[in-house]
């Protein structure tokens, strides 16, 4: 590990945001399976929603951070490790593909991993975009 990858790790601020951020992250996605509770044999609507959502979320923040303002140090872990990292899920992501392909939907489950990738894909360019549009941002190159 680099010293500079030990020293994050090693402050004890930067954790508890990330923490908290984590915590606060998976809440809404509770509440996201809640209103959207999921139902066997179907589409994965709240972990489709909380991934793209994030996503977005992502490509929004990694504007602001490293185009638009001085960020503060805390801000990327609590947002981007945190929040967003509690937020959305890989790990229900794969494990509703394979219930639905054990379900025998496997249509659904192929769909539902095309239409997320490309969708997450798509949603963190979106992001992008649209912090950029809003904030007058132009992209620094070289």
């Amino acid at each position: 590990m680099s010293s500079r990858a030990e020293a994050r790790t090693a402050d004890p601020l930067v954790l508890l945001v990330i923490a908290l951020g984590g915590g606060l992250g998976a809440l809404l996605r509770y509440g996201f399976s809640v209103w959207l509770p999921p139902r066997p044999d179907s589409f994965p609507t709240a972990t489709f929603a909380v991934n793209v959502i994030g996503c977005a979320a992502m490509g929004i923040l990694m504007v602001l951070i490293t185009e638009v303002w001085v960020a503060n140090r805390l801000l990327r872990p609590f947002f981007g490790v945190g929040l967003l990292g509690g937020f959305t899920t890989f790990s229900t992501y794969s494990a509703e593909i394979r219930t639905l392909l054990e379900s025998g939907a496997v249509g659904t489950a192929l769909g539902y991993l095309g239409a997320t990738v490309v969708s997450c894909l798509a949603a963190v360019v979106a992001g992008m975009m649209l912090a950029r549009w809003v904030t007058g941002s132009v992209r620094i190159t070289g």
